[in-house]
């Protein structure tokens, strides 16, 4: 019996996304990948709930119901310990146990290729492609430079050992 009343005073936190912020317009994915196909748009600024993470996605469910992976740097959560909306007071308290509100702030890394992804890489011509097709032509360069009125400078290099 005391167990099943310490399960039922844990589910409130037990069963609650995370309240989050979309920093930017960007696209909900079907997996946690660049290359996954879109489920759908999300606008700047969409509540979404934080499910689940997995390396440096996270995967959401947006206020239409929508649920898809975005890359975890493009949300903003909820400060740590702060109250979700309709949680009880009971909730709160454990809400802050489970965030720990010490005033650290917390970093989330990801890491990076390790050598046997590095050894077995082999080139993508489509992104390279896509890539290629960011940049900007002298001629535009030179167009925007002009609209904000710059004007191009001989910088010499440094002396060595000056």
């Amino acid at each position: 019996m005391r167990r099943l009343a310490a399960l039922l005073l844990l589910a409130p936190v037990l069963g609650f996304a995370d309240p989050a912020t979309a920093v930017r317009a960007t696209e909900l994915r079907q997996a946690p990948a660049s290359d996954a196909a879109v489920v759908a748009p999300l606008a700047e600024n969409a509540k979404v709930e934080a499910l689940e993470r997995k390396g440096g996605w996270t995967r959401v469910r947006a206020a239409g119901g929508a649920e898809g992976w975005v890359r975890m740097l493009g949300l903003r959560y909820a400060g740590a310990g702060e109250a979700r909306q309709g949680d009880t007071g009971i909730a709160q308290l454990l809400n802050v146990a489970r965030t720990g509100t010490s005033g650290t702030q917390v970093t989330t890394g990801v890491r990076g290729l390790d050598t046997e992804q590095l050894t077995h890489a082999k080139p993508n011509a489509a992104e390279l492609k896509k890539l290629q097709g960011y940049a900007a032509s002298g001629e535009a360069a030179a167009r925007f430079a002009a609209g904000g009125r710059l004007k191009a400078r001989k910088v010499d290099y440094p002396k060595a050992g000056g």
